[in-house]
């Protein structure tokens, strides 16, 4: 490395700090940017196809932003009451299924393992579902109350709300020329280098953010219609909770046919002919997911650990809360791969070979 490469240097860390500083001291105001930010980074491949196929990019913004708005209104006007409706329903047949588990499936598995009885301790569970709903509205009601207790609060909310749509049609619509402008701003002699890293970055970013994240959707349809034709009651939450178990490979299955299986049999009385449709359908749809929806979705790009995701998200909720549960995945991203870089650089310096 030469005496001006070393003299860089501090002037990068110094101007990586002061963004550092600066994220921490505005990250409770920056939630609507990251949220444009990440819908901006999820839209901006589609928009490309657009403008290669000669629209505008303006145009090219709004009719994916019409996409996008299409999707979030079937989800909302479809989805969620579907969700809601079996949340309630599950909830209501929680001491029904506490009773089966307490005097059958406990018993079962003992006399099975040979293990010492041991009884499920006795909950009133009209009391405490009454209590924890009571507790889940006073929380609520605190919440709406301590936003609409001043007018200011409540209009910055809103205008929160307005601003991620805002934010995020007009970095989609000027990403490509942004991504070059800061580019620009690296060190001439470093910008090649850096150039090939962020793409890099932006493979890993999005093998995870839009491949697995994909993923994650279609299976928790998937999931969702083949139990539902099944018969399997709460088929929805029971294909979301497998949808969103796919962060982690096969974590989604396992997770999936476990609760399913569990579900069925208490539905239906310990039958195996509704056992045996279940683990088709996770047959199935582990097939489909290996076979079609990974190798269309994500393909061959590499993406972060489960391990790691989970760990960063967790890190990012605990340092900047949502805002830095939205930030955690780019950085992590873009720290794996610099970091693999650095790595590399260290195994060709003399301090590794010792010579």
């Amino acid at each position: 490395m030469t005496d001006k490469a070393v003299n860089r240097w501090p002037f990068v860390v110094a101007i990586s700090v002061l963004l550092a500083l600066l994220w921490w001291a505005l990250h409770p105001i920056l939630t609507p940017f990251a949220l444009g930010a990440l819908v901006a980074y999820l839209g901006d491949p589609l928009v490309d196809r657009f403008e290669h196929r000669g629209y505008s990019r303006t145009a090219g913004v709004s009719v994916v932003f019409l996409l996008f708005t299409l999707g979030l209104i079937l989800i909302v006007a479809v989805g969620l009451p579907l969700l809601l409706e079996q949340a309630d329903q599950a909830l209501r047949r929680i001491p029904d299924l506490y009773r089966w588990l307490s005097s059958t499936a406990v018993p079962w598995i003992q006399g099975q393992l040979s293990l010492s009885p041991v009884q499920l301790p006795a909950v009133d569970w009209e009391a405490e579902l009454a209590a924890q709903w009571k507790s889940m509205g006073k929380v609520t009601a605190d919440m709406v109350a301590k936003v609409t207790r001043s007018g200011l609060g409540l209009a910055i909310t809103l205008f929160n709300l307005a601003l991620v749509p805002v934010v995020a049609f007009y970095l989609m619509r000027d990403w490509d020329r942004m991504v070059e402008a800061l580019l620009d701003l690296i060190p001439r002699p470093w910008q090649e280098q850096v150039s090939l890293m962020a793409g890099e970055a932006d493979d890993v970013l999005g093998a995870f953010i839009r491949g697995q994240f994909l993923v994650m959707v279609a299976q928790a349809v998937m999931y969702s219609i083949l139990l539902w034709l099944v018969g399997i009651d709460y088929a929805v939450i029971l294909g979301t909770l497998a949808g969103v178990a796919a962060i982690i490979p096969y974590a989604g299955s396992v997770i999936g046919i476990g609760s399913s299986l569990a579900v069925a049999w208490a539905q239906f009385g310990g039958d195996l002919s509704p056992l045996m449709w279940v683990a088709a359908v996770f047959a199935l749809g582990q097939t489909i997911e290996s076979w079609v929806l990974t190798p269309m979705l994500v393909g061959d790009r590499i993406g972060l650990h489960p391990v790691v995701v989970i760990f960063v998200l967790m890190a990012g909720g605990q340092l900047a809360g949502f805002t830095g549960v939205l930030v955690a995945l780019p950085v992590a991203a873009v720290v794996f791969v610099f970091g693999r870089h650095a790595l590399t650089y260290y195994r060709h310096s003399r301090t590794y070979q010792g010579s």
